[in-house]
């Protein structure tokens, strides 16, 4: 009966810590969003698969750029236009500094990279035609 007691403690230990260190971040990419109320209008969100990140706004987007310190994953598109889906293939594995224009506004947002996304074999491959 002594042994009861501290097998109890033991059990309930390994217990939480399954629980605490077995959860997983669901996905490839993490966002993490501009909540300035000047930014409230561009709709910035990854798709459900977690590989795409979704653009829209009812204002025109004119650029999207990432801010990063290395040119090895730079992103610059000329968007013109109210919504732009970017695959995240194309962005540098760990954190990516995006930065949308919507003249005069720069709106800055995060997009963490956590696993390298596969690339096509060819760049100007887009689809495959029977």
């Amino acid at each position: 009966m002594k042994n009861f007691p501290r097998f109890l403690i033991v059990f309930l230990c390994l217990c939480f810590a399954n629980i605490a260190f077995s959860q997983k971040r669901k996905g490839n990419a993490v966002i993490y969003k501009n909540y300035n109320l000047q930014a409230a209008g561009l709709i910035h969100k990854l798709n459900a698969t977690k590989d795409t990140l979704i653009l829209q706004s009812e204002r025109k987007i004119n650029y999207l750029y990432t801010a990063n310190r290395k040119d090895e994953g730079r992103v610059k598109v000329r968007v013109d236009g109210n919504s732009y889906k970017l695959p995240l293939n194309r962005l540098k594995k760990g954190r990516n500094v995006m930065v949308a224009i919507q003249s005069p506004l720069k709106i800055v947002f995060v997009v963490n990279v956590l696993k390298e996304f596969p690339r096509p074999f060819n760049e100007s491959l887009t689809a495959i035609v029977d």
